[in-house]
């Protein structure tokens, strides 16, 4: 089951990332509704992610990088 909602989460998040806003209230859910091992798996996805996505850096303060 907490496999579905990283994979959930990841999906939704993409889907949003053309709005920085956007994409950082959506983090802010997903760190609520996850896991810590999840959360671990969330930070490097997000990491690769923003890598083309330099407008969406400042979401990585949620996460604490």
């Amino acid at each position: 089951m907490s496999k579905m909602m990283f994979d959930y989460t990841k999906s939704i998040l993409e889907r949003v990332s053309f709005d920085p806003i956007l994409f950082y209230k959506e983090l802010e859910k997903a760190i609520k509704t996850l896991l810590p091992y999840e959360m671990e798996q969330l930070q490097e996805w997000l990491l690769n992610f923003i890598i083309e996505k330099p407008e969406l850096e400042p979401s990585l303060l949620l996460i604490k990088v």
